[in-house]
């Protein structure tokens, strides 16, 4: 009996197991995206823009004030459940590395007061098995959750759809992965991995949940658009990066500095709203594991580097070798880029092309070299002897064996002795840098061990880039930087001969500076710093060596994420457009023959179509009562498919629909057109016609975009690049010189004043107001005689 229940739940667990998706099964590559075999990418966009259709309007017709106070009302509701939802992500995480590596280096330190040998043997085995966990969900579960998560991410809020980046398993790779990649002491951080994750919980958020693993709510399926998404998931990255430096500021200046291509003044509040959410339960907390609930967690958990009580001042003279720090920072910033796009390239066109059999093996080699190396070098270096201790420092040497600080006692012959090399290899990388970073630890670290240790983790950091687990840069970049900082500070130390002079401010500017010269950050970067830190005296010095930094790494190449982003084929519009686009106009750009509809189609000639070209928008054109040929709007794929699979707006007759108000009821909503973030969507192969579907008609107008931005076939590309990416477009039409102008709209035909008497929108101008009452009575009758455009489209590419 108990053998044939054992035997049903391993049966009942493969089940379970196998319908798990699986890498290999559609997914290759992370989340690349994949290339045609004409060469061409299947680049996907969002629809950020609004489609004003049939059903937009009387959607719209039904909502009152109430219904907008209700949706602000919704709106900062996510906000707040987004900054709680990723403030406790973040506390789960970092209790849960803090404890493995509490566990982990107290078990080692306990074992290597009788064998050294045997404290290896556990430290690497531990290392490897908690790398093995991490690489094993992201390559078997969740594809998507290798990296950081930022090039795919700052993606998606540019406009463009990469599947998998933000599902529900995505998220679950995202957090248990981060815990077993940043336990197992590899050369990476947690705090990329955790704006993925506040990206995935707001946008999973948006949607209701997940309905693939049976996770979803009715009441929280309120947000069906991609623009709206778009403001949620802007709200998660700040609350990721907030969660991760307890900077609440720092995460509202990331988003808008470095992942977001379009911003206003109310979402700078809902997104300063969430940090400040999320900075609020990461405090909370921190102060309930004070008391000492949360076993290793304690305050070396969360990444805070209190060095309010060190340098007081600068001089004049410090400012060259803070310069120098700048510069190097550029340097060893974009050597960094360079030979990470290397190494990932390779990866990803030989290595991880063989399977993930592959992925698993390199991760595990690489825990195991950071594992020896960490262990290794430290035995090789000499023991110094303790200074003189200082009763006001609250520094202790040599610290008790387990425990997070300076003056790690580690293969040392005598107990007032201590290994420099092992206080900044054989720890948390937390601890660690607040160890470099700490004060009136002047001759704490000789040259020849930081020299070591920048060489050694350098090495390491760009390695470990790449492979396939949650990976972030922002601590690992601080560590090397903190690094040559100290070293400089030492130099300066050792030839000003001031006593007022902090290795640890140096170590702080160098962290800085290698941020700047790799993600070529600057505002944001720098008010994380000073966040983090809790030092504003230090503002101007940081502010300088960001500058320089940045300045010298742009000579050579694009930062980080650029770089990243460029490698895995997505295809961001930067803020500023090329060079070259000033001498193009918008017609040289369209390099594709127009393939559009008809106002009434047959339903064979759109199969036919749809599987002819990959466009994923059409222009619609109809013809005047004298033959003339008029654009009257764009058709979007996905809103073809839902039509073809729902198959009520079929008719027999191939003469346009009655499209006056009431005369039709209305079939769809704006919400059956949305396709689910971050997955494939509806296809045509999931659509069944018979051959009688075949046969029938649809007629578009109904469900076009009537009002499509236009622009003239002249104009410069320049122009056109700015208006595409500013106002989050994903099609142009571009047409010939229009023949006449019907008017012309100014700064005061836009302002509106509410009349409160009579509870109506009065327009300031009489001619706005003339043509608002006529545009309301087009929308009544529904004629198509009316164009777009008095004009027909040439050569536009509604490819996107």
């Amino acid at each position: 009996m108990l053998s044939n229940h054992l035997q049903n739940g391993i049966e009942t667990a493969r089940l379970a197991w196998s319908r798990l998706p699986n890498a290999e099964e559609g997914e290759q590559e992370d989340i690349g995206l994949v290339q045609r075999s004409d060469g061409s990418s299947s680049v996907e966009s969002l629809d950020y823009e609004v489609v004003e259709n049939y059903a937009y309007w009387e959607e719209q017709a039904q909502r009152g004030k109430l219904y907008v106070g209700y949706n602000v009302m919704v709106k900062w509701f996510f906000s707040l459940l987004i900054g709680i939802g990723t403030g406790l992500a973040a506390v789960f995480i970092n209790l849960s590395v803090e404890n493995f590596a509490g566990w982990k280096f107290a078990l080692t330190f306990a074992i290597i007061q009788k064998s050294y040998v045997a404290g290896c043997f556990v430290y690497v085995l531990i290392n490897l098995v908690l790398v093995f966990s991490s690489v094993y969900i992201v390559t078997n579960f969740a594809p998507a959750a290798a990296g950081s998560g930022i090039p795919e991410i700052k993606g998606y809020l540019n406009g463009i759809d990469i599947h998998g980046i933000l599902l529900f398993r995505t998220l679950i790779g995202k957090i248990f992965g981060s815990i077993g990649s940043v336990g197992g002491g590899l050369a990476l951080g947690k705090e990329g991995p955790l704006v993925h994750t506040g990206a995935c919980i707001a946008s999973l958020l948006g949607q209701g949940g997940s309905t693939k693993y049976h996770l979803s709510s009715r009441w929280l399926q309120v947000f069906k658009s991609d623009r709206d998404r778009r403001d949620l998931v802007t709200c998660g990255c700040a609350a990721g990066v907030a969660a991760a430096f307890r900077a609440p500021v720092g995460g509202v200046l990331f988003a808008l500095e470095e992942v977001t291509s379009w911003w206003r003044s109310q979402l700078m509040w809902r997104v300063f709203f969430t940090s400040a959410v999320v900075a609020v339960v990461v405090r909370t907390a921190m102060g309930w594991c004070k008391s000492g609930k949360c076993g290793h967690f304690g305050s070396g958990g969360f990444i805070i580097w209190d060095i309010s009580g060190a340098q007081e001042d600068y001089s004049f003279e410090e400012m060259l070798p803070m310069a120098i720090i700048g510069v190097i920072g550029g340097l060893l910033g974009a050597l960094f880029n360079q030979l990470t796009r290397y190494i990932c390239y390779w990866r990803r066109n030989h290595l991880h092309k063989k399977g993930n059999r592959v992925k698993i093996i390199e991760a595990c080699l690489v825990s195991l070299i950071t594992s020896f190396i960490s262990f290794g070098l430290p035995l090789l270096r000499k023991c110094s002897p303790c200074p003189d201790s200082d009763p006001d420092s609250g520094i202790e040497c040599p610290r008790p064996p387990g425990m997070y600080g300076n003056y790690v006692n580690f293969y040392c012959s005598k107990d007032n002795e201590y290994n420099d090399l092992a206080t900044i290899f054989f720890n948390t990388q937390d601890d660690a840098i607040r160890n470099l970073f700490s004060a009136k630890t002047i001759h704490e670290y000789s040259a020849q061990s930081l020299l070591t240790f920048l060489v050694m983790f350098y090495t390491l950091a760009v390695v470990t880039f790449g492979t396939a687990v949650p990976a972030g840069q922002f601590v690992p970049g601080i560590m090397i930087g903190s690094t040559y900082g100290r070293l400089v500070g030492m130099f300066v130390v050792n030839f000003y001969k001031k006593l007022n002079i902090e290795e640890g401010t140096y170590a702080l500017l160098g962290a800085a500076s290698f941020l700047g010269g790799s993600m070529r950050m600057t505002v944001s970067l720098c008010v994380i710093m000073v966040e983090i830190t809790n030092n504003l005296k230090l503002l101007p010095l940081i502010m300088l060596v960001l500058l320089i930094s940045k300045a010298v790494g742009d000579a050579f190449n694009e930062g980080l994420y650029e770089e990243q982003a460029q490698l895995r084929g997505i295809p961001l519009l930067e803020s500023r457009p090329k060079y070259q686009m000033r001498k193009m106009a918008a017609k040289e750009a369209c390099g594709q023959r127009v393939v559009s509809f008809p106002r009434v189609v047959k339903v064979a000639d759109v199969v036919s179509i749809l599987q002819s070209n990959k466009h994923n928008g059409f222009p619609v054109i109809d013809h005047t009562r004298n033959g003339e040929t008029l654009v009257i709007g764009l058709m979007l794929r996905s809103h073809m498919l839902v039509l073809l699979q729902s198959k009520v707006d079929f008719q027999h007759s191939p003469l346009p629909s009655d499209t006056r108000a009431g005369s039709r009821p209305t079939r769809h909503t704006p919400s059956e057109f949305v396709k689910p973030v971050s997955s494939k969507g509806l296809t045509l192969d999931d659509i069944h016609l018979s051959p009688d579907d075949l046969e029938m008609y649809i007629d578009l107008a109904p469900f076009l975009n009537p009002s499509p931005y236009i622009v003239p076939e002249d104009m410069s590309l320049t122009k056109v690049y700015n208006l595409f990416r500013q106002l989050g477009l994903r099609h142009i039409f571009v047409v010939p010189r229009p023949s006449r102008v019907i008017g012309l709209i100014t700064r005061r035909d836009l302002l509106i004043e509410d009349n409160e008497e009579s509870a109506t929108v009065e327009l300031q101008s009489t001619s706005v107001r003339a043509r608002h009452h006529d545009r309301r009575v087009s929308m009544g009758n529904g004629d198509a005689e009316l164009p777009l455009l008095n004009g027909l489209l040439v050569q536009g590419h509604t490819s996107s």
